[in-house]
């Protein structure tokens, strides 16, 4: 039902509401696109006034530093006019329902929404209600999908590695609670990793791990072994029972990535975050500022790829 939503009857991109059932050559469409606002001479990303005249509205029912803020980047990049909603001053803090004040921001005729809420699906229901000419951004959902996280995390991927089908990839840590770990799965299978691994302590390995059509791994060291890419995920501390790990240095002891685990991957091997990093808990500071990091890297990539997606989404709208 929801890819009906996010698809137009010709397989256009209408919103963006998860990975699943976009294929590879949309997927690289946008991956392509958000290369297109890159001055390679000096690594800047350039400003296109493609969604001039639109409104953008970012709604964030979590808090957020990177999303949030290459979101705004982006819409203004693309010179679309930014709207940010304070959901902590809104009439919903006075008992308004969301469909009553997604509806009176719409009837202010907003072209896209970028939404997070901490409540799975909501971005679907979302994109059910608001009228044809009104896209919605899912910008993270509970633990179900975080969409443009694992395109930027891709394109950051392919920047630095040249492609996918050669590559082993590690994911490691919270998979069970991290909605990034799902679109990084259904993302990276879709351009053809070749091998893709997840690794974590049981209690973080979701019910369903074993149907994901990955490798996985209860041994760090395992995991990392020549791997190609190394991502660490962010223990999601507010959405689990305390007892789920240990203490945050055994956690670290057997589940953080230092430099003496990295050197179990290639010599040219990646190491990635989609953050905010709990330093000394899943990465040790040495490898998180150490040369074969390109957090940063993905964060500036975000704004890239969120501008593709904008400009795709937008671009079949009139």
């Amino acid at each position: 039902m929801a890819n009906d939503v996010q698809l137009s009857a010709d397989g256009k991109l209408q919103h963006l509401l998860h990975i699943e059932g976009l294929d590879k050559t949309l997927l690289t469409q946008i991956l392509d696109t958000a290369e297109s606002f890159f001055n390679h001479a000096d690594g800047s990303i350039v400003k296109k006034p493609v969604l001039r005249g639109r409104t953008v509205a970012n709604l964030f029912f979590e808090d957020s530093t990177r999303t949030r803020s290459t979101f705004e980047l982006a819409a203004k990049k693309l010179d679309a006019d930014v709207l940010h909603f304070d959901v902590k001053g809104s009439a919903l803090s006075k008992g308004e329902s969301l469909k009553d004040t997604l509806q009176t921001l719409q009837a202010m005729h907003i072209d896209m929404f970028v939404i997070r809420h901490k409540e799975n699906e909501i971005p679907i229901y979302c994109a059910e209600l608001v009228g044809p000419r009104t896209a919605i951004l899912n910008a993270g959902d509970g633990n179900r999908a975080h969409p443009t996280q694992a395109l930027l995390d891709a394109f950051s991927i392919r920047k630095h590695k040249g492609g996918f089908e050669d590559l082993t990839v590690t994911i490691v840590g919270d998979i069970r609670f991290s909605r990034v770990a799902r679109s990084q799965i259904a993302v990276l299978k879709t351009l053809g990793v070749k091998t893709l691994r997840v690794a974590g302590p049981d209690s973080l390995l979701p019910e369903d791990v074993s149907a994901m059509g990955v490798e996985v791994h209860r041994n760090l060291d395992d995991a990392v072994s020549d791997a190609d890419v190394v991502i660490m995920l962010r223990v999601q501390k507010e959405r689990m029972d305390s007892d789920l790990i240990p203490t945050t240095d055994a956690y670290f002891a057997e589940w953080g990535l230092t430099p003496e685990r990295l050197k179990l991957a290639k010599a040219d091997a990646i190491v990635m975050h989609p953050g905010p990093m709990n330093r000394g808990i899943e990465i040790a500071s040495e490898v998180a500022d150490g040369p074969q990091s390109i957090i940063l890297d993905q964060v500036t990539n975000g704004i890239a790829v969120r501008m593709a997606v904008m400009s795709l989404i937008m671009s079949g709208r009139h």
